[in-house]
């Protein structure tokens, strides 16, 4: 597993308007129940509680998160990584300050070579994050084909105050 310098433990979501307008909510999205793990990465920043919804919400808020991962991925394809920063979620930009990222980054998707193709895998909705932290989160697991490798990119959101799926943490395998 090759965890992407400095996002290990953290998660993102995002506000990508241009980006996730030209996807398709529920594309090839799998949703699965929440099984008690937790997403593969999270932050100290504690969110809000998580509140008590139905299975049907659950589904839309996987939907949701899946759409937005997508988007902020197609930044990271096109090498917009100013605006992936700045369409993270706040507990991201605080634990990953911008000149870090802006260097960390496209080191770290270097060997991937450019972009090829993605399919959306499975959209996990969960109310709890590595360590107990209660909140909303939903990662999302693509298949993804660069020009050097196939890879597993995982993507975890939550929601900030403005109701928007942000990134919170990214990682491949």
């Amino acid at each position: 597993m090759k965890l992407i310098p400095l996002l290990a433990a953290l998660c993102v979501a995002t506000a990508v308007t241009g980006a996730s307008a030209q996807l398709k909510s529920g594309s090839g999205v799998q949703l699965k129940p929440p099984q008690g793990t937790a997403p593969p990465a999270t932050s100290a920043v504690t969110p809000a509680a998580a509140p008590a919804i139905s299975e049907r919400a659950r589904t839309e808020r996987a939907q949701a998160g899946a759409l937005a991962a997508a988007g902020w991925l197609t930044l990271l394809d096109r090498r917009d990584w100013g605006r992936a920063w700045e369409t993270a979620s706040a507990s991201f930009r605080k634990d990953v300050p911008l000149d870090a990222w802006m260097d960390g980054i496209p080191k770290s998707r270097a060997d991937l070579g450019p972009f090829m193709e993605r399919t959306t895998g499975e959209a996990v909705y969960q109310t709890a994050a590595e360590g107990g932290a209660e909140g909303e989160y939903v990662s999302v697991v693509f298949k993804s084909r660069f020009q050097n490798k196939l890879a597993e990119e995982i993507v975890t959101l939550t929601p900030e105050a403005d109701g928007k799926w942000r990134i919170k943490g990214y990682m491949t395998r």
